[in-house]
């Protein structure tokens, strides 16, 4: 890509940038939760065969555009954004301008963010067809919250290897760095995140008669503590692992023992041995506890997504057309790789590709919490940045090196 024509399209997204922000409203005002982003999939599409983009809809909910350059090649760069939002309930007045309308549902992680900067990709693409080597797909993804992940299910579906993909990009807001920044790693990224559901049974009775109960509240609250232990006493210090508990429920009133109690929670690796290693020690200790108290026990592990690996040859691209883009300073390499699970990770399974972290993060913007906390918001700005290096990526050949 000549400095002229970066130029010219750093130029044209300022221009649009008030239609991002405006876009990037609406799906904030109308979020969908996973396998149910219906609404956003209509706008998707009408949007996209707008622009004058081939369109497939391979799952129920999300799609996938394509756009044939004007410069003949075999290259196919696809570039992704989820499109999917959280089971959470919305706070904050630093968005009241556009805080979700839907009661318990919220972009509280930045999906809006990245599907509005895919549609800014998009139309300056189509507007720069001509200096398009080969082909671009843009993949507008649904459920990336939800197992089993619409990254796996679009990859497993085959439509991604008909139309010839060879390199793939995606990228996450991220309150941890400014408007204007970006941030990668090439190798593990991010983590696997399986969860599990721990039900403890015990035999309910009075408060005050606890000697003739199993008290399923007191063996859950045992093993809170001793799961910890998993991750500190079985598993190697230099294996990074997380085991977190995230919900636990049972008992009805102040004075009555509970017939069970159910805790739901993850645990975060980038080794699915380790993982099986946790599982497994994790099963003994529950059935070492529940056991010798005269209870029982049922446990369910979910695998989640595969980690998120970098390859080393995107990597370096993305890094590359970013430095000449936005400048070096501006493009930091994470040291630590993050715990947080991400199912881009499926598509690098098939194809070659690096996901980055897109600096959103400012006092202005109240873009100091992090993920998926109800007062969640992204500096839109970034957008500015994003749609900036996705066209780069697009635009980026060989010659250009």
């Amino acid at each position: 890509m000549t400095e002229t024509l970066e130029k010219e399209i750093t130029q044209r997204i300022e221009q649009i940038y008030p239609e991002l922000v405006q876009t990037r409203r609406k799906l904030h005002q109308e979020p969908e939760l996973s396998f149910y982003e219906f609404q956003t999939t209509s706008f998707l599409v009408e949007t996209l065969h707008g622009y004058g983009y081939e369109v497939h809809q391979p799952l129920e909910t999300g799609c996938i555009a394509v756009l044939k350059g004007g410069k003949k090649s075999d290259r196919v760069i696809a570039l992704r954004a989820d499109i999917d939002a959280l089971p959470i309930q919305e706070e904050g007045e630093h968005k009241s301008e556009f805080l979700s309308r839907r009661n318990g549902v919220a972009h509280c992680c930045g999906h809006d963010v990245h599907t509005s900067n895919l549609l800014g990709a998009a139309k300056i693409l189509k507007e720069y067809k001509d200096d398009i080597e080969g082909t671009v797909v843009l993949v507008f993804q649904p459920a990336e919250e939800k197992l089993p992940g619409g990254g796996r299910l679009l990859s497993e579906s085959g439509i991604l290897q008909k139309l010839g993909v060879q390199e793939i990009y995606g990228l996450h807001t991220s309150p941890y760095h400014q408007p204007g920044e970006v941030a990668v790693k090439s190798g593990p990224l991010m983590a696997r995140p399986d969860e599990f559901t721990i039900t403890v049974f015990g035999k309910g009775g009075h408060a005050a008669a606890p000697h003739m109960a199993v008290d399923p509240v007191v063996l859950s609250g045992q093993l809170i503590t001793l799961l910890q232990s998993v991750i500190t006493r079985h598993i190697n210090p230099t294996d990074p692992a997380v085991l977190t508990i995230g919900k636990i429920e049972g008992g009805s009133a102040h004075n009555v023992i509970p017939e069970k109690v159910e805790m739901k929670g993850t645990v975060r690796t980038f080794d699915r041995e380790v993982a099986e290693k946790i599982r497994m020690q994790m099963e003994q200790t529950i059935k070492a506890v529940t056991e010798a108290a005269g209870g029982s026990y049922d446990f369910n592990w979910d695998e989640g997504y595969p980690a998120v690996v970098n390859d080393a040859d995107t990597t370096e691209k993305m890094k590359r057309v970013a430095r000449r883009l936005i400048g070096v300073k501006q493009v930091t390499e994470i040291e630590d790789p993050v715990m947080a699970g991400e199912d881009f990770a499926f598509y690098q399974e098939h194809f070659p590709g690096t996901f980055f972290f897109l600096g959103s993060g400012s006092e202005e913007s109240g873009s100091v919490y992090s993920w998926h906390h109800p007062r969640y918001n992204a500096d839109e700005r970034a957008m500015k940045t994003g749609v900036l290096i996705l066209v780069g990526l697009a635009l980026d050949s060989s010659d250009d090196s």
